[in-house]
């Protein structure tokens, strides 16, 4: 847990009335019923540990993703991995975008990293470029990191470039870590992943977590995808063995069945955020183009405050490097949602 820190990111509903939160990500269907079942029935189960093999979970897994099991580690959420990848690793320099998720930079710092980054440009809507290709050449970084869909611009990497740079690491010795978590609720959808390059012994790193995809984020589980079984014996060596709960194992279990659930959540994100950009832009806020369940918004009055104050919780990104005030991130919700978001929009710009 936090102790005596802020809280950086989205999602803190605990401290205060929130009616309707916006500053978190995850699949605007909620939790699919058959997951909400799976943990109703996993109660029966708490007088046990949970598998430290996470053996159902990670073979159902390899099957879907269609990898060896033993290229697959499970997590307590995307964070864990992210920590337990970079206590493991050790590198001395590496590379992330700005703006880009926060714990990325986070993990390094706890595990003595030096932090290069290149900057996404406003004038571009924050889209990744060849650019990033002239950095890693200038500088020698061991591990390169990418959220695809980048958060929070929610921006995808073109596929051509991401085989690049991956080429260019790898001719370098160095890792491509890409965290891949939004990338089910994106218009690229898995057909963007990497996941087909994987193979033994080549350093790349997909990140992927329950989180956001099924709406899972109170349980907390991730999995990762590694072709280097060294590295995730490393990683394994990182955290304790019962981290993924006997209710997460079987939430993920059920979710992994949700084909449908996807398909329907993933039209509905589209539809909804083309409505809410629309109104946005419509109310005189810059919102920069996504791909994503989400939408990184620029605005002349400050939000958070008066948004607090109908009950509602916006995402601030002014601590997101690479941004600062004015910049806010909102999810997509349900039309109903959406529209009471614009509505209290209106009455504060107004």
């Amino acid at each position: 847990m936090l102790y005596q820190a802020n809280n950086p990111h989205g999602g803190d509903v605990y401290g205060r009335p929130v009616t309707l939160d916006v500053s978190v990500n995850t699949n605007p269907l909620g939790p699919p019923p058959g997951v909400v079942r799976a943990v109703v029935d996993a109660a029966q189960l708490l007088d046990r540990y949970p598998d430290p093999h996470c053996r159902r979970l990670v073979a159902a897994l390899a099957d879907r993703e269609g990898v060896p099991e033993e290229a697959i580690l499970c997590g307590a959420g995307a964070a864990e991995l992210i920590f337990s990848f970079c206590a493991a690793l050790r590198p001395r320099t590496a590379l992330e975008l700005a703006p880009t998720f926060s714990e990325y930079a986070a993990a390094l710092a706890a595990a003595g990293c030096r932090v290069e980054r290149c900057a996404l440009e406003e004038e571009q809507g924050f889209a990744l470029t060849e650019k990033l290709l002239e950095e890693l050449e200038r500088k020698n970084c061991e591990v390169v990191f990418l959220c695809n869909p980048n958060n929070p611009t929610g921006r995808l990497i073109p596929p051509a470039l991401l085989e690049n740079i991956l080429a260019l690491c790898e001719r370098r010795g160095g890792w491509l870590f890409v965290d891949e978590c939004f990338l089910e609720l994106s218009d690229g959808s898995r057909g963007t992943s990497l996941a087909p390059l994987l193979r033994p012994g080549r350093r790349l790193f997909l990140l992927r977590a329950f989180t956001k995809s099924y709406a899972m984020a109170g349980l907390r589980l991730g999995y990762c995808l590694c072709g280097e079984g060294a590295l995730l014996e490393r990683m394994g060596r990182q955290t304790q063995p019962w981290n993924v709960s006997v209710p997460a194992q079987a939430a993920g279990l059920a979710a992994l069945g949700e084909e449908a659930y996807l398909r329907e959540s993933r039209a509905l994100i589209q539809s909804e955020r083309r409505y809410l950009q629309e109104g946005l832009e419509a109310l005189g806020l810059t919102v920069c183009p996504s791909q994503a369940n989400y939408l990184l918004v620029k605005s002349p009055a400050e939000l958070s405050g008066p948004l607090l104050d109908r009950g509602i919780l916006i995402r601030d990104c002014a601590n997101y490097r690479g941004l600062g005030p004015g910049w806010y991130r909102t999810a997509v919700r349900r039309r109903e949602e959406n529209r009471t978001l614009l509505n209290a929009l209106g009455e504060i710009l107004g």
